[in-house]
């Protein structure tokens, strides 16, 4: 549903993506290539926002001011002045689920193929936008309003991309992990790490490489309803990055660990237990504050009943916003975009508009 063009002058911003430009700004779009219009829920505009602002380390309304979202004729609040202490518990209560990930790869037919012969995902849906000059397709192992899925993303002429150092891996739970490394291998696949026990653990794992280079970790679990189960990402201070997803994404800190022996710490967040949900899963290096993210991994869409506060609580939480909440031009589907304090990207998507254009 989400792509963020990598910045290549040779690669046209598409409608279908997030997209940073300087003529149009942000844009999104679930659609399908025949049906690009606009829907039926309409936002039509958002007066001057009844403001969260901090001050004294409290979230209060800022004098006079008003919010309001004119949807179907009927003009409605979309947020309210609260406190620090009530924004922070609302996060906690918003219906938040991690939708899908993005990034980009060289050879999509190619990285279909090896994901759902390999790995054992279905092919959802896919598009091809070619005035725009993209191909998108969708993968996972269930329907995108109910499971995390993939988005991958295919711009015309453009078939290698940097994975970069911070990017870490994509976890998926299999029932046996040495039938599967030995079905990747027979597909001609790249095994790195071969089936067993975790460093310090119990738990069997392997890693292989996509034929564009991006990491996959097998998990031996038994049956989980969500089998594309992790996206992992390094950060420069695990603390702070634990504060900042606890707090302006609502994420629970699952677990916390720390290898000394093998100089790493790691935190899952997410919004739920690790063998029904997807989640976060962070690492930080000792002695290491930054990473090259390359030009290939994206982002990941997170779900929100309420944008607008949401791009607020972020604000308060010392996120940055790069994007203002709001519907977007021609689709009406309202979203919000922000970077944490390593500067990954996350967009979050109104959760009504989001199941809109899966229709």
């Amino acid at each position: 549903m989400v792509r963020i063009i990598p910045m290549a002058s040779s690669i046209r911003p598409s409608l279908s993506s997030i997209r940073f430009s300087s003529r149009c700004g942000v844009s999104l779009s679930s659609f399908n290539n025949s049906s690009r219009r606009l829907n039926s829920f309409h936002v039509g505009c958002v007066t001057q926002s009844q403001l969260f602002s901090l001050k004294a380390s409290k979230l209060v309304r800022a004098e006079g001011s008003n919010m309001a979202v004119r949807a179907t004729g009927n003009m409605a609040p979309v947020s309210s002045a609260i406190t620090q202490e009530d924004a922070l518990d609302w996060v906690k209560k918003d219906k938040r689920r991690m939708l899908h990930v993005v990034y980009r790869v060289g050879d999509l037919d190619r990285t279909i193929k090896f994901y759902t012969e390999c790995l054992g995902m279905k092919l959802l849906r896919k598009r091809d936008i070619p005035e725009e000059r993209y191909t998108n397709a969708f993968l996972g192992y269930g329907p995108e309003d109910s499971h995390f899925v993939i988005e991958l993303t295919y711009n015309y002429g453009v078939d290698k991309y940097d994975v970069g150092a911070g990017f870490g891996h994509f976890g998926v739970a299999v029932e046996d992990v040495t039938k599967t490394v030995d079905l990747i291998k027979a597909k001609g696949g790249k095994v790195t790490r071969e089936p067993g026990p975790v460093k310090g653990g119990r738990t069997v794992i392997a890693f292989i490489e996509d034929p564009d280079g991006y990491k996959f970790e097998l998990l031996e679990r038994g049956p989980t309803p969500e089998p594309l189960c992790q996206v992992m990402l390094r950060v420069g201070d695990l603390d702070r990055s634990i504060n900042f997803y606890e707090q302006a994404f609502g994420m629970e800190l699952l677990r916390k660990r720390d290898n000394p022996e093998y100089k790493y710490k790691i935190a899952m967040m997410g919004y739920g237990p690790e063998d029904k949900n997807a989640v976060l899963e962070l690492t930080y290096n000792y002695g290491v504050t930054e990473y090259d993210k390359g030009n290939g991994y994206a982002q990941i869409a997170i779900g929100t009943n309420d944008v607008y506060k949401t791009a607020e609580v972020i604000k308060l939480s010392e996120g940055k916003v790069t994007r203002e909440p709001g519907p977007l031009p021609g689709i009406n589907t309202k979203i919000t975009a922000c970077v944490d304090p390593d500067g990954w990207k996350t967009v979050f998507v109104d959760n009504i508009d989001f199941l809109k254009e899966l229709e």
